[in-house]
């Protein structure tokens, strides 16, 4: 049986020529999969009966189950889905009260290598990537079950998107291609995989990168995000500026800000040093609680003081806007699996 969801234009073809159909119908079943994003073969409506009982009987929309759906008090919702082969990722859609956009952070990998100490993900170790269509069918539930359009891509759930670049980069041309969403709308973020910075940077989409720093030196950051050992600050310095030189696009900073470990004045002024020189913008996250670690958010207080200082460097920076947490949907939350005790999602955004 075929699965629809994730094949392009000319592999939609093959099956119409299969049922000696014109490209025409193709086109039309295309577009029933990725601007109408239908959940049946019945509901592409502008096929005769007949057509449609023949393309059911070698194909199907998806083989993508929800498991779980929470919906949080400010509008997010987070979605727990089941692959064919029994292994679960989450994605979430983010709402904004006074924005248009409706972004999807969708998850590049069942699990993470990386292990930072702050996000849930982690925890559950490496189990596998996700191919280009997994990837897909993460923005295709959520249109499916919303009826709404997705605008923004961020690849900021569960995994390290360039540990995993070519089907990263393969779902990133589709988006782009087949759901019409603008290259500047999607962001791709890393905790900083050197080889594959340097790769991306020679794609030719206009997408935006982000990087999750957090830390302000090599000691703290090899503290809470072992990838550090590996690619060491300096050396993610030197890509970051490869990378803007190369692409002319300013590249964002993710900074999570833990309670008196990375939120110091002290630690303001190093940030703010070592990004002098890097076209770049700041956005500050403050941290969102996880179990199996002592982290707290700093005061509010502590936040904008913080952000004060790095906007005095002459820096954009940002404090993003907490999405989900009451659902564990925000960031460094998602796990991806049922809690066993109450059948309820653990997750990250």
């Amino acid at each position: 049986m075929k699965i629809l969801s994730g094949l392009n234009l000319k592999e939609i073809e093959e099956i119409t020529d299969t049922l000696k159909a014109s490209k025409f119908r193709a086109r039309q079943i295309h577009n029933w999969i990725y601007l109408k994003s239908v959940k049946e073969i019945d509901d592409m409506t502008d096929l005769s009966v007949k057509f449609r009982e023949e393309l059911k009987q070698i194909a199907t929309v998806t083989d993508v189950k929800i498991k779980v759906k929470q919906v949080s008090s400010d509008g997010t919702i987070k979605y727990l889905l089941e692959y064919p082969d029994g292994e679960c990722v989450e994605t979430v859609l983010m709402r904004f009260d006074n924005r248009a956009n409706l972004t999807a952070c969708v998850s590049s990998q069942i699990g993470c290598a990386v292990n930072c100490s702050f996000c849930a993900t982690g925890k559950r170790g490496f189990i596998r990537n996700l191919t280009y269509k997994e990837i897909l069918e993460q923005v295709l539930t959520i249109q499916r079950d919303t009826g709404l359009k997705v605008t923004n891509i961020v690849f900021m759930g569960q995994g390290e998107p360039l540990l995993n670049l070519d089907n990263v980069l393969k779902a990133m041309e589709i988006f782009n291609e087949s759901f019409q969403i603008g290259a500047r709308r999607i962001t791709v973020s890393t905790s900083g995989i050197i080889p594959q910075m340097y790769k991306l940077a020679e794609n030719d989409m206009q997408s935006t990168l982000a990087i999750s720093l957090h830390a302000p030196n090599h000691t703290i950051r090899k503290q809470i995000m072992p990838i550090e050992n590996k690619y060491d600050m300096s050396e993610l310095k030197k890509a970051m500026k490869s990378y803007v030189n190369k692409t002319g696009r300013r590249i964002t900073i993710e900074y999570l800000l833990i309670k008196d470990l990375n939120d110091t004045t002290e630690s303001a002024k190093e940030l703010a040093e070592y990004l002098s020189d890097i076209k770049c913008n700041i956005n500050l996250i403050p941290y969102n609680p996880t179990a199996k670690n002592d982290y707290k958010r700093p005061s509010n207080n502590s936040i904008q003081k913080f952000k004060y200082l790095l906007e005095h460097s002459g820096k954009k920076v940002t404090v993003r806007l907490e999405r989900g947490s009451d659902i564990d949907a925000a960031c460094g939350q998602l796990k991806g699996r049922v809690d066993k005790e109450n059948e309820s999602a653990d997750s990250k955004s």
